[in-house]
């Protein structure tokens, strides 16, 4: 489980497709301590729980000598999530999983992204942003004004809702930490709707 505040904004720095393509092995570097990561760890990518295979230290002579941890993506997940357009490069959001008695900051997220949003478009605000994003109307039913969404890993609230859109105000902290700041018009998410809301739909269709 997570909570969805960003730890650390971690860089794919190498990327193999196995099995057909159906599996991609990514090193994910990062400042995470390495002695901390232990195989068979979850870490969340851009909102996606991936289980770490490996780490190690990068064999660097200077002060860029980073962590990094290597995870597996399988074919769900490519099909599911923005990972599919991952490469080398590629800037990811990282949260580590939720400890008993951490500090539950954001609000409880599993890491299994329900699919991908769209950004409509991006309104740069004094010192905040407002962003506009659209999704299917099957996540959409799970999206209410001022209740918790998950946007690539972060937990925000939402804003305002139409339809099928949303809208989210990101402050200026958040615009600093997490990969939001780069975010433009056109660009997809992860989407991962509040686990309570799914859990009072389900209850309201037995009824």
């Amino acid at each position: 489980m997570f909570t969805g505040i960003i730890t650390d904004i971690g860089e794919i720095v190498s990327f193999t497709p196995t099995a057909q393509g159906q599996l991609h092995r990514l090193r994910i570097a990062c400042r995470y301590d390495q002695s901390t990561i232990a195989d068979g760890a979850s870490i969340a990518c851009n909102g996606v729980c991936l289980t770490v295979v490996a780490s190690g230290v990068a064999d660097g002579r200077d002060s860029k000598q980073r962590t990094w941890f290597d995870v597996d993506a399988a074919a769900e997940t490519l099909a599911l999530t923005t990972a599919k357009h991952w490469k080398v490069g590629t800037k990811l959001n990282l949260e580590r999983a939720l400890k008993i008695g951490d500090e539950l900051g954001g609000h409880i997220v599993a890491g299994h992204a329900d699919g991908i949003a769209t950004i409509v478009s991006r309104e740069d605000l004094p010192d905040m942003a407002r962003f506009v994003l659209s999704t299917t109307r099957e996540l959409a039913r799970f999206i209410a004004t001022k209740g918790s969404i998950t946007l690539d890993g972060v937990s925000l609230t939402i804003n305002t809702v139409a339809d099928e859109t949303f809208s989210v105000l990101i402050i200026p902290h958040t615009l600093t930490v997490t990969t939001i700041g780069g975010w433009k018009a056109g660009a997809e998410v992860n989407i991962e709707v509040d686990l309570m809301a799914r859990y009072a739909a389900r209850l309201t269709e037995m009824k």
